[in-house]
């Protein structure tokens, strides 16, 4: 683990010599910071991205002797679309994490059909996730090649209001050209209060975008995180 220093943030570089030793090492770290949550307040919440990259993480995760009853899992973002959909974050956890033991832990999804769209369901979640005991003991991050990470789009609409580190909101609605449909993701305030963030990234292309982030030039998404957050991210990483 090498730990690096920008500007106003830090993180700690995990690189493994491949994706399963990667997804093991990170189930272990999460599993390690929900137990201890659970230690001290008698429950841990837990936000996750999606795409296809935390699959083998989320299997190797959901097979630990975790208290599983104790633990709340919602996303960290989420596409406008049902459960059904090949698209679906919420269909990606639902196959490859809440299995195994992890099957007793209680999933808050985000997306619901509303007549009013995605306003309108990023208000109604907005509310109703207010009833979860926040902070986040642990998020987990995912990252594009164009340094978006959770839907922090760097063509988003009025990114600003995104990315903003004193929101008061949990959920925002995305309307990005490059996101190919509306979504819901977590606010950066709520990110950054997490006891515990990880970024987990794989490939060469990943590897080449997050080291074009974190160096000087234009700020993408995911280097507003770094900076922002008040505590290095732990980054993973496997070629």
């Amino acid at each position: 683990m090498a730990r690096e220093q920008l500007n106003s943030a830090s993180y700690d570089w995990n690189a493994f010599v491949d994706r399963p030793a990667l997804a093991a090492a990170l189930a272990g770290r999460v599993a390690e910071r929900l137990t201890k949550a659970i230690a001290e307040r008698g429950t841990a919440l837990l936000a996750v991205s999606g795409g296809t990259t935390p699959a083998k993480f989320f299997a190797a995760l959901s097979a630990l002797p975790i208290a599983w009853d104790k633990v709340i899992v919602t996303l960290v973002d989420e596409r406008f679309v049902p459960a059904s959909s090949s698209r679906s974050n919420a269909g990606l956890v639902a196959a490859n994490l809440l299995q195994n033991a992890a099957k007793a832990a209680r999933f808050v999804p985000l997306y619901h059909e509303t007549a009013g769209g995605i306003e309108d369901a990023a208000a109604s979640d907005d509310a109703a996730l207010r009833s979860l005991p926040w902070p986040l003991d642990v998020v987990v991050l995912g990252m594009g090649p164009d340094g978006h990470t959770a839907s922090f789009f760097p063509d988003a609409d009025d990114l600003p209001k995104l990315l903003d580190p004193a929101s008061d909101r949990i959920i925002l609605p995305v309307h990005a050209a490059s996101a190919g449909e509306p979504r819901l993701t977590l606010s950066l305030a709520r990110i950054i209060d997490a006891g515990f963030i990880a970024l987990h990234i794989e490939g060469e292309d990943k590897r080449t975008a997050f080291d074009g982030a974190v160096a000087p030039g234009p700020r993408k998404p995911i280097r507003a995180v770094l900076d922002a957050a008040p505590r290095p991210v732990e980054v993973f990483w496997a070629p």
